[in-house]
């Protein structure tokens, strides 16, 4: 092969192959390749292949993109990754005007900050709902006040977080949902904070007697391996 011949051979470059419109099983042969680029989205490289469209995304800066089910028989993470986790608050007492703690490791409730009614985040944690379930109330028109308290790693000061008041007319065994944009302030913890959980009822008369309250909080938490 003359030194010509390499030249244009290096020169060459392959036609191109981007699909003018949305690559699709009709308006696609068998075996063509095509390629689509949307605004603010990752290169797709679509093949049609025995009747049927087959897509992979390709990344410039290493995030991937899954369009629905991701399944492996084994993940295993090497840096970081964010779960959802869940803990239970139930506890049973005869709810008054006066704010308590609710319990992370058992079902008592208390009107300290004790080690059972705080939990220590390993990792950064965003409060993402609070669920609530009431008892049978004798005044469903109370309010019940939430919030999140924390002492800072490096301190034993409690701090005040954030809060939200649900002031809608409870409906008995009726869950209600407090979401993360309802409380007050962001509702973030920092790994090696302790954070608590109260509540606090508008008057003393909303119980008269000690009933189960159902309380379970779901947390964004960012894991650091």
């Amino acid at each position: 092969m003359s030194e010509r011949d390499i030249r244009r051979i290096n020169n060459t470059k392959q036609s191109s192959i981007e699909f003018n419109g949305k690559p699709s099983v009709n308006g696609m042969l068998d075996g063509q390749i095509a390629i689509e680029k949307k605004s603010n989205s990752q290169l797709a490289l679509y093949r049609k292949k025995f009747g049927k469209l087959f897509k992979v995304y390709m990344t410039s800066d290493g995030n991937q993109v899954v369009d629905k089910t991701l399944t492996t028989s084994s993940l295993k993470y090497t840096n970081k990754f964010t779960d959802y986790r869940a803990f239970s608050h139930n506890f049973t007492a005869d709810v008054d005007a006066s704010k308590l703690y609710l319990p992370w490791f058992n079902d008592t409730e208390l009107a300290t900050f004790r080690t059972a009614q705080g939990y220590l985040a390993p990792y950064k944690m965003t409060c993402h709902k609070l669920i609530f379930k009431p008892p049978d109330l004798d005044d469903n028109t109370d309010n019940i006040t939430f919030a999140i308290e924390k002492k800072d790693d490096g301190d034993d000061t409690t701090d005040a977080l954030c809060n939200y008041t649900y002031s809608t007319t409870f409906v008995d065994h009726t869950s209600v949902t407090i979401n993360k944009s309802d409380w007050s302030a962001d509702p973030v913890i920092d790994a090696g904070d302790v954070v608590a959980l109260t509540i606090t009822a508008s008057h003393a008369d909303i119980v008269e007697s000690s009933k189960a309250f159902w309380i379970t909080s779901v947390w964004k938490t960012e894991v650091v391996i």
